[in-house]
């Protein structure tokens, strides 16, 4: 479904990373936590190819979303300069997002970087549904970790990870995530952030037999599995269209670089 999304709010939350907010019924009418939208700016011929940006924010009621992304090209440059009550094009929900029917209460929430973007709408969700969350959040500095805010009106136990020690502990997500699931435990995982840091947490995780989910990136064209663009090998030899057979996956399916 293609949607046109009129934005509300476009505002820098950190070092090269924004939220934008954009009333789109339709889209937060049908999303779910870990989906995401491919979005193109509106009149203009380049660049060619959408952007996949993953659901910061769904809300259903009032038929808005939110996206939060990092500026790394000249899409995502030309999207900071977007005003309240532009339009851009959005093509979505896409995707597969979180399971979040797990036995037991317990859920550790492992965020690197931007890899921060699809859990507010999870934290919502398993909020409803009685879970406890943790969330460790790490990121290169102070300035690249943003809206800490909201996941603590979630109610989450927040566990901060700096490489440069600016903020929290110094360090990779890694560390405390193993220490926490050797002292307390959990019932399920969840990630996302670079491959690197995904494949590490996944091994963390199997040590401890505690199963989850990654939520993976990909160079998308079309969004919808025909291009191919987005194919990766799993564990088992065979390709996956993260577009669509993802983003979100079991623990232990893809095979990282």
């Amino acid at each position: 479904m293609i949607e046109q999304g009129k934005i509300l709010l476009n505002e820098k939350v950190g070092r090269d990373i924004w939220r934008m907010e954009l009333k789109c019924p339709w889209i937060a009418m049908k999303a779910k936590p870990g989906q995401f939208v491919n979005v193109k700016l509106n009149d203009v011929a380049e660049p060619l190819l959408r952007r996949p940006i993953s659901l910061h924010g769904i809300d259903a009621e009032n038929g808005i979303i939110s996206l939060l992304y990092l500026v790394v090209g000249r899409g995502t440059e030309m999207m900071t300069k977007l005003e309240n009550g532009d339009s851009v094009d959005l093509l979505g929900p896409l995707g597969k997002g979180f399971s979040t029917f797990f036995h037991g209460r317990r859920a550790v929430i492992v965020a690197g970087g931007i890899g921060s973007a699809p859990f507010y709408p999870l934290m919502e969700e398993l909020k409803a549904k009685q879970k406890n969350i943790t969330m460790i959040y790490g990121a290169r500095d102070a300035e690249s970790l943003t809206c800490l805010d909201l996941y603590e009106e979630q109610g989450a136990e927040m566990i901060l990870v700096t490489e440069d020690g600016s903020v929290g502990e110094k360090g990779f997500v890694t560390g405390p995530l193993d220490c926490l699931l050797a002292e307390r435990g959990a019932d399920f995982v969840y990630a996302c952030g670079p491959e690197a840091m995904l494949k590490a947490v996944e091994e963390v995780a199997a040590n401890h037999g505690v199963q989850g989910e990654v939520s993976t990136e990909a160079r998308m064209g079309c969004g919808l599995g025909v291009c191919l663009s987005c194919s990766k090998k799993g564990k088992d030899g065979k390709n996956r269209k993260v577009c669509q057979d993802g983003p979100v996956f079991p623990m232990g399916v893809m095979a990282y670089e």
